[in-house]
């Protein structure tokens, strides 16, 4: 193979190359090394000690990821440059039959894949370019839809390998001698030989990638879905520090100890998608590059570099882009340094698209490369691998002096560089000597050479490091007392908690005081530790408060931090209401400071102090203590009308499994209140609440008080008709007409839930299901699936076939869920079964239909009006803000849209307006669950806990089941965004409203 390495010449800092114009620094220029045949769609590489490249490489399946474990389609290739030009000439296929791989890491001559649900050690015994043997290196048991199981695995400098597990498939392991499980995403580690497994990491993001080490050992890695989508936040770059928990909340990370808050995130990406991670290693780039982190953004078509910078016991990251490109096709997967210090950039093209949020095609004709990114003019070392050195005729102490020519042993200080060198080297012989080494190196004057003999110290829990431990706890850096804390609680020797406890009393770092309540954790010893909730500064009692609260066995009682509640002190106020709010069970206990602060809340209280009032309401809302004390708030009139609204919205986001009899007669005395914003909360409350067998008579006479009240407001009206419990069983001709009405599409959204919500449990007498039917044709997309609620509760076959006829007719008839619909008509004749199905063949839109519809729109979206679009998008015809959020305004059912203009094209802004069940985001995949009592739910996993799945089923909508309640669950082919969009908006509107999205960058 000939690769075209010749670039032509572009604007100042352009290159135009393989059909990119790629933008990078000044200085730098970009060769194109590797390519088709070589190699189709690599996606990670590494190379061997002899400069030949392993690549992981793609067939391009998308198939669902058992089909593909069964399959097995993709390969390893080995690449090779077989005359020094730097661009490879040679391939080999290493490993044919792969599992989808995410990742390849070379050591002592065997390849590691990371091939979800297992990590594959590959080697070659006879050094004929392939791998004759393939051993099953770790077994991770599980294979969820995405394949974000593993990724990996990473060498670190202390010689054990690194991997990452996503979320959220829970799976089960032995540490330290006892079964442990869990559903979070964590990094990993072991000895090359298997032992020594433990966690580092725990997490509520969904998908850890790669991971990078600086010299000190410090971890960094990069990750998707690190916060909940909002404001153009989403995915970033992580400082891993052992035992932190970081990623968003949800019920993943429960059960994994906590030292207060979410640990902090280094960088923000927005919905980057960033996957491979390298730490530059060399000074050819120059030396204000060395240590720098490079970052691929597969959805934003760059690398990103990171300048860190200590602060603290952790860090601060400038970024900046390093390489980007102009085509769209341009997905960077990985980033690895060659030895002569140049950058390769691995490609895979535009081939992935299952689980992808941007990669809405499938082009696996569009096929990847690899790049090298050199300094201009920059003259690489002789011999840059060493393999003219006769390596096994050099003496120990020749070997030593070797280590300088180690690529960052260039800087001025060669002696702490050679010493940096040893300490590693020291940390993987892991002998008696060698553990006194590293001893001595704690008091190095060279702060690199310190922290890595600290990472040496906790990753051996070395003993006899203790007293110079204490020492840097006690004097050292904010780094060098957050490693010392580290070891001290790994070490596990308790007399070290009087020492915790003190140097908590100045530890104001995040990282410091992690890494020091992580260890009174790990300690594990309540009697010495509860002595800090005792005097001391503030810091000094939050660390043994938060210790005591997630130690196993901590004892720590509701009267050790109620006191704090109410205190002046606000560190010590946030860090009692952090402990409440995940303490359920204190509910009883603490129902008479709920109370008092629910009398002493005024008017114009800020809003900080009632939300998280709010919270813990909600959070003992399951005490029948806590239960009465909302009930009486919610009726006292001497209580400001703000704090009655509170209690109210505690009680709608209880969802209590069954309505509290003392509720009831609250919430009947209130929805007819003569304050309309009382009487709006407490139909909240009821329409919050899930189906109860024995609806309270008191508070359904009430609640059809409001709906036949001619006086109140429509919408209020409305609100009470859906809040019937079991449904209206009469409706009147007047109720009939304003639900009808109010089901049109140029009504509110709020006025149409209700509407729609209230005729899904509604009676209907025969002439009006007739109206209903008549009424439909003109129902919006997210209302017609409720609207046909009455129809369940009939056998009528005529009736039922006036039904489809008049669905054939209906503008949202491509919007409608016809699993839904079956289940709604499933009581019904054959002839109506044949029926729905002769109606669903009229929206069954196969894949060549969808590209004709998406070929004949894409030549008039240069004619979008971007402020037209924005008015489309507020509109209530499109409805886009009732699920998505733009900024700080919108719904969160669906995908942030705050930047998606940077991570899609308009074509594949078009298939999700139009399209929206042809590929899901990462993070927004549909279930469908099935319940014992023969409901079917489709929806999002919002969360999860131990006893039930809350799922987003719309706009404002959710369901909450008890797992007891699920008799089938499984991956759902239908999104919860209804489709035919198209059918309710113009075609210049739908044009405007993509130009619109587009623009949002």
């Amino acid at each position: 193979m000939v690769l075209c390495a010749i670039t032509s010449a572009a604007a100042a800092g352009e290159t135009n190359l393989n059909g990119h114009v790629f933008t990078l620094p000044d200085g730098f220029e970009i060769q194109l090394v590797a390519g088709p045949p070589l190699v189709e769609r690599p996606i990670s590489a590494d190379f061997d000690e002899l400069g030949r490249l392993y690549v992981s490489d793609s067939s391009g399946s998308n198939d669902p990821v058992k089909q593909q474990l069964e399959d097995r389609p993709h390969r390893i290739v080995r690449l090779e440059d077989t005359n020094g030009d730097g661009v490879f000439d040679a391939s080999t296929v290493f490993a044919e039959g792969m599992m989808f791989p995410e990742g390849t890491m070379w050591l002592d001559g065997s390849l590691y894949v990371a091939a979800p649900p297992s990590i594959w050690k590959l080697t070659d015994t006879n050094d004929d370019g392939v791998a004759d043997e393939r051993s099953e290196w770790f077994q991770g048991k599980t294979l969820g839809g995405c394949a974000n199981d593993l990724h990996g695995p990473y060498l670190g400098p202390d010689g054990w390998i690194y991997w990452c597990k996503g979320g959220f498939v829970e799976q089960e392991y032995v540490l330290r001698g006892k079964p442990w499980k869990s559903r979070a995403a964590h990094i990993y580690r072991c000895l090359p030989d298997g032992t020594g497994f433990e966690p580092v990491m725990t997490g509520g993001m969904d998908n850890p990638v790669d991971v990078a080490f600086l010299p000190t050992g410090e971890r960094f890695f990069t990750t998707t879905f690190l916060v909940h989508p909002g404001n153009g936040q989403r995915d970033g770059l992580i400082h891993a520090i052992y035992g932190g928990v970081y990623g968003k909340l949800q019920g993943a990370i429960e059960g994994h100890p906590r030292t207060g808050e979410l640990m902090p995130v280094l960088s923000h990406f927005g919905a980057a998608a960033p996957c491979g991670l390298h730490r530059y290693e060399s000074s050819t780039f120059g030396g204000e590059y060395r240590d720098n982190l490079f970052a691929c953004q597969f959805n934003l078509h760059k690398v990103s570099r990171h300048v860190l910078e200590q602060s603290g016991g952790s860090y601060q990251s400038r970024d900046s882009d390093f390489v980007v490109s102009n085509n769209m096709d341009f997905r960077p997967t990985d980033v690895i340094e060659d030895a002569d210090g140049s950058l390769l950039v691995v490609d895979t093209g535009g081939w992935y698209k299952l689980c992808c949020p941007t990669s809405q095609l499938w082009k696996p004709d569009v096929t990847g490369a690899i790049y090298r990114i050199r300094r201009t003019g920059a003259k690489p070392p002789d011999d840059p691998r060493g393999q003219s050195i006769a390596w096994n005729s050099l003496r120990p102490a020749q070997l030593v002096e070797r280590f300088s020519d180690l690529p960052r042993f260039d800087s001025t200080n060669h002696e702490s560089a050679r010493e940096l060198a040893l300490i590693w080297a020291c940390i993987q012989i892991d002998s008696p000597d060698s553990r006194a080494v590293i001893r001595q190196a704690l008091t190095h004057h060279d702060a690199t050479c310190r922290q890595a003999a600290l990472h040496g110290v906790s990753l051996l829990r070395d003993t006899e490091a203790m007293s110079a431990l204490v020492d840097l706890l006690k004097s050292g850096t904010p780094a060098d007392a957050r490693a010392a804390a580290e070891t001290l609680g790994r070490i596990g020797d308790t007399s070290v908690v009087p020492r915790l406890l003190a140097a908590a009393e100045s530890a104001a770092d995040r990282a410091v005081e992690h890494s020091i309540i992580y260890a009174l954790i790990e300690l594990a010893d309540p009697a010495a530790t509860a002595k800090g909730l005792a005097g001391g500064s503030p810091r000094r009692q939050r660390a043994a408060m938060i210790a005591l609260d997630q130690m196993s066995a901590g004892g720590l009682k509701p009267e050790d931090v109620s006191p704090h509640l109410a205190l002046a002190d606000p560190l010590l106020q946030e860090t009692a209401q952090w402990i409440v709010s995940h303490r359920p069970e204190w509910g009883a206990a603490l129902a008479g400071w709920c109370s008092d602060r629910l009398s002493k809340l005024a008017d114009g209280a800020p809003e900080a102090q009632a939300v998280q009032l709010e919270s813990q309401l909600v959070q003992f809302s399951g005490h029948g203590v806590i239960q009465d004390l909302l009930a009486a708030s919610a009726t006292q009139a001497a209580l400001p009308p703000s704090t009655r609204l509170l209690v109210l919205r505690a009680m709608a986001k209880a969802k209590p499994k069954e309505l509290p009899a003392v509720w009831a007669d609250a919430i009947a005395s209130l929805v007819t209140a003569k304050d309309a914003s009382l009487s709006a909360a407490a139909l909240a409350v009821v329409r919050s609440l899930p189906e109860q067998k024995d609806p309270p008579k008191k508070l359904n006479d009430a609640l059809l008080a409001v709906a036949t009240d001619t006086g109140a407001a429509t919408q209020t009206r409305l609100e009470a008709m859906a809040a019937v419990l079991g449904g209206m069983r009469e409706v009147s001709a007047d109720q009939l007409e304003r639900l009808l009405s109010s089901l049109s599409l140029d009504q509110p959204l709020p006025a149409r839930t209700a509407a729609a919500d209230a005729l899904s449990r509604a009676r209907l007498k025969p002439q009006q299901s007739e109206q209903l039917i008549a009424a439909l044709k003109t129902v919006g997309p997210l209302e017609i699936d409720r609207a046909l609620g009455p129809f369940e509760r009939s056998a009528d076959d005529a009736l039922a076939l006036k039904l489809l006829t008049s669905l054939r007719e209906a503008s949202a008839l491509p919007s409608l869920r016809f699993d839904l619909l079956r289940q709604k008509l499933v009581k019904y004749s054959p002839s109506v079964q044949q029926e729905i199905d002769a109606l669903e063949s009229l929206v069954h839109v196969d894949a060549a239909q969808q590209r004709a519809r998406i070929a004949e729109l894409l030549p008039a979206i240069d004619s979008g009006d971007v402020r037209r679009g924005q008015a489309v998008f507020n509109s209530s015809k499109s409805n886009c803000t009732a699920c998505h959020r733009f900024g700080y305004l919108g719904g969160s059912t669906g995908p942030d849209l705050t930047r998606i203009g940077r991570i899609r094209t308009e074509r594949d802004l078009l298939e999700a307006v139009l399209y929206p069940s042809i590929s899901f985001v990462h993070g927004f995949e549909p279930v469908l669950v099935a319940t014992v009592d023969g409901r079917m739910v489709n929806g999002l996993v919002r969360d999860e806990t131990a006893t039930d799945v809350l799922l987003a089923t719309g706009p404002n909508q959710e369901v909450r089941l008890r797992h007891e309640e699920i008799d089938q669950r499984q991956p759902s082919a239908v999104s919860i965004m209804p489709a035919g969009l198209d059918q309710q908006l113009t075609v210049q509107e739908l044009i405007d409203l993509v130009a619109f999205l587009k623009n949002a960058k």
